[in-house]
């Protein structure tokens, strides 16, 4: 039997490096001896002393200790956790040139995957602030006896220990400067070492938290439960097991979202998906609608459409719009919007979109503009079929670059369509993620 690899041992002292580039994730990238190396903290244009954090075959990792040479885009970040917490990336950078980043991100994703470039590049969609806009989080919760107290936050940076955090910056502030409260209410519990977890869900005014708890609430805990709601004005939701124990501690939240430009109004379960940003999903809308100009003789065709964030305002436009989308609850959801919104002329199925697709009834009509907004893993499987429905104009938006980058080349190269624009969308400012739309026209 052969020896076990020894683990490479890393170089204790500081090493220079001049830092070339940003990669995906928002680490510097250097080279060091002919060798990649990403660096936490580093910016294109500086030269910095950086640790070691990790050696590999094809690249190495490092942290920067000291900034040599500063680069002129490098700014102070606002909160004082940043470098510790894994939930931003990207604080120490101006915003205007975190933008350009996400566009060169964007870019570079067509370029190298896709082998196309879009005619023209849309201008930056950006929100009115870049701070206090999240208002869906999952939080850690873990009682650290050594530290005297709960920690409330963000996971720290490459680890799954919970951040030492005492607010949030990019967290809505109702719940980004709650983290203390939160922290001395979850040590008053029965089962303070048992509730590992909390998810954020906000509408327009209101705040849910749902505590995630492995052991059951004493009376006692309940009533401190309801009275940190009362007092702070959160509305208590537990989860004693899988998605579907998710419960109100009392009275159910309802929640929604308003769409002025449309006259609607959506609501929503705390579970369910919706995005973090309501300035930039407003926003989006409008850049969506405007990009795929749907007009009362238009059957339009939302695929991976949710609780209808899209399909509702589409239907204001369209004359008939049919959204798809695989989870049933959401889909459920998306009917009653249509309901309470008072449109008729939108449908909804219920589809696994990644697998056969030759059984669904709405598969054998035909359509004149479609609307994609699929995860992270893209929409490849249904690519194909979009020519044969009659599909001339596609607007795509993407929560993931490599996956439009790989889509927007088998539509370009394969299927006959021009990548007409494309641009990005700061859906999460001070992130690495970068959000986008694409629009598409047959040839």
């Amino acid at each position: 039997m052969g020896r076990r690899r020894r683990r490479q041992r890393l170089p204790q002292e500081p090493v220079e490096a001049r830092v070339d580039a940003l990669s995906h994730d928002g680490r510097g990238v250097a080279r060091v001896e002919g060798k990649a190396t990403f660096i936490h903290g580093a910016l294109p244009g500086e030269k910095v002393l950086f640790r070691y954090t990790g050696r590999r075959k094809s690249h190495d990792e490092g942290e920067a200790m000291e900034v040599l040479e500063a680069s002129a885009s490098r700014v102070t970040p606002r909160c004082p956790h940043f470098g510790l917490c894994g939930g931003c990336s990207l604080q120490h950078l101006d915003a205007s040139e975190q933008i350009h980043y996400k566009q060169q991100t964007l870019a570079d994703a067509f370029t190298h995957i896709g082998k196309v470039e879009p005619e023209r590049w849309l201008p930056p969609l950006v929100g009115e602030s870049p701070w206090g806009y999240r208002r869906k989080a999952r939080l850690g919760v873990k009682n650290v006896p050594r530290k005297g107290r709960v920690l409330v936050g963000f996971r720290e940076r490459s680890s799954s220990f919970v951040a030492d955090m005492n607010s949030c910056e990019v967290l809505h502030p109702k719940i980004g400067h709650a983290l203390e409260d939160l922290s001395t209410l979850i040590a008053g519990l029965s089962i303070v070492n048992r509730v590992p977890q909390i998810e954020v869900a906000m509408d327009d005014t209101r705040c849910v938290l749902i505590f995630r708890i492995l052991e059951p609430l004493s009376e006692e805990d309940r009533e401190r439960l309801r009275r940190f709601g009362r007092e702070q004005d959160f509305i208590i939701y537990t989860q004693d097991g899988g998605p579907e124990t998710v419960a109100p501690l009392d009275e159910a939240a309802d929640l929604h979202y308003a769409l002025p430009e449309f006259g609607l109004s959506l609501h929503f379960q705390p579970t369910d998906f919706t995005q973090v940003n309501s300035d930039i999903n407003r926003r989006m809308l409008h850049r969506a609608v405007e990009l795929l100009q749907p007009d009362k003789e238009d059957r339009v065709l939302d695929l991976f459409c949710g609780i209808g964030n899209f399909t509702l305002p589409l239907a204001t436009r369209a004359g008939e719009v049919t959204g798809v989308e695989g989870a049933a609850e959401l889909v459920a959801r998306a009917r009653e919007n249509a309901r309470l919104n008072g449109l008729q002329n939108v449908r909804f199925f219920t589809a696994n979109l990644y697998e056969s697709l030759e059984a669904e009834p709405w598969m054998k009509e035909s359509f004149d503009k479609a609307l994609l907004d699929p995860p992270r893993s893209g929409a490849f499987e249904i690519l194909e079929h979009l020519p044969a429905m009659g599909v001339t104009r596609i607007v795509y938006v993407s929560c993931y670059p490599g996956t439009l980058g790989r889509d927007a080349g088998e539509l370009v190269h394969k299927l006959g369509y021009r990548l007409v624009s494309a641009g990005v969308m700061d859906m999460f400012p001070h992130t690495a993620h970068v959000e986008s739309i694409a629009l598409f026209e047959k040839r």
